[in-house]
């Protein structure tokens, strides 16, 4: 079938993802797959129970728009005892279909032609497109290898009355590095006294190595007050199919929030929301996370010591760069086709993260995989 109408893009410049045409290059070649950010091993037999359990008690039909009362309640009180910050489960909170989602709703309801955005690249695929289907321009503060440090008088001038929002991240994807105390304040201070309003992507705020503390926006209050926090249970629970996230944020902003939300997806799996409604009563099930990935790091970085890649180990995240500049001077697209093809071991090219022609060396390799999986993956860096 065939339109014969004449079509005017909205996003002319988006095709498939890279995620998307790694993942297909390591099924035809039957490579190891650690370009997709997604655990091959079961999630906790507990949770299943439990969503189980609703699933047969009659949940089946629509949640209520915001989410279940019980689940919004477990949030905010995981966020107070976490982060300091106390939300109210009435208004301050929705759950949503994942946490791409909850970004897409926020920046459609706020934003307007011509605001301007501020975005961190290399930058999660999701939120270019949804700034510039909504007329807004967005305005990237590239950050680089070896440690994606932010300048952030560089940012400073790129701030002006046009700007309307900031979208940080952390832990960070694709680099794996944290935002620090500093560079907390320095977001606070940059936005005092403006109407500027932060998009704060956490989704691996579970997911953060070594002992140190997440930066959450929830930590400083002048940051809360103007900050939409997103969460991911797909990412904390390795359940990345059941596409349960949420966003929180002051009343005044949740509100046109879920303005846009209502006519988005109205509600989202009811059992499962009440099902990680019990499953949260049980912090352990969310603080252990930690511990289980930074053992897979360590093993996947001690698997590929003596590899002529190198790296500084990912400190949150189930991501790891690796640098392949003393290997080849191929640029990271060609290099990542090339080692699916002929090495059977499938990445994620840094590139496929900036707006710009970007070249640094870098290789993101998802390490949330079976040990057996990531031994067999290092034996073939190692040999590369």
């Amino acid at each position: 079938m065939q339109f014969k109408g004449t079509i005017s893009s909205k996003l002319p410049q988006v095709g498939t993802t890279i995620f998307s045409v790694m993942s297909k290059l390591a099924n035809e070649h039957q490579a190891i797959n650690l370009s997709q950010g997604f655990p091959d091993f079961p999630i906790d037999p507990e949770l299943i129970s439990l969503v189980n359990q609703q699933m047969k008690a009659g949940f089946n039909q629509y949640a209520p728009m915001q989410g279940d009362m019980g689940l919004r309640e477990q949030i905010v009180a995981k966020a107070q005892t976490l982060y300091g910050q106390v939300y109210d489960p009435d208004t301050d909170i929705t759950i949503t279909a994942g946490g791409t989602q909850a970004i897409f709703t926020a920046i459609t309801a706020l934003l307007r032609e011509g605001d301007e955005v501020v975005v961190f690249t290399p930058a999660y695929d999701c939120y270019i497109p949804a700034i510039e289907l909504t007329g807004a321009n967005p305005v990237y503060v590239e950050l680089h290898a070896p440690n994606y440090a932010i300048d952030w008088s560089e940012v400073q001038k790129l701030v002006n009355h046009h700007t309307r929002m900031i979208i940080i991240n952390t832990p960070h994807n694709p680099s794996g590095t944290i935002w620090s105390e500093e560079d907390m304040l320095a977001l606070e201070k940059l936005t005092r006294g403006t109407d500027i309003v932060i998009i704060s992507d956490e989704v691996y705020q579970h997911i953060i190595y070594d002992g140190q503390p997440h930066q959450s926006v929830s930590r400083y209050p002048e940051l809360a007050e103007r900050s939409f926090l997103v969460g991911s249970f797909g990412k904390t629970f390795h359940a990345t199919g059941w596409k349960i996230g949420y966003a929180m944020a002051p009343k005044e902003l949740m509100k046109e929030f879920n303005k846009v939300h209502q006519f988005v997806t109205f509600a989202v799996n009811n059992p499962i929301q009440k099902g990680l409604a019990e499953y949260l009563k049980t912090p352990d099930h969310y603080l252990e996370v930690t511990a289980l990935f930074q053992r897979k790091r360590d093993l996947f970085i001690e698997a590929i010591t003596g590899s002529r890649f190198t790296f500084s180990p990912a400190q949150g995240t189930y991501f790891q760069l690796l640098d392949f500049s003393n290997i080849t001077d191929e640029k990271d697209i060609d290099f990542a086709k090339r080692l699916t093809r002929e090495k059977k071991i499938a990445s994620i090219p840094i590139s496929g993260f900036y707006q710009n022609e970007n070249q640094d060396s870098m290789l993101r390799f998802c390490f949330a995989k079976q040990d057996d999986t990531l031994l067999k993956a290092a034996e073939i860096i190692r040999g590369i």
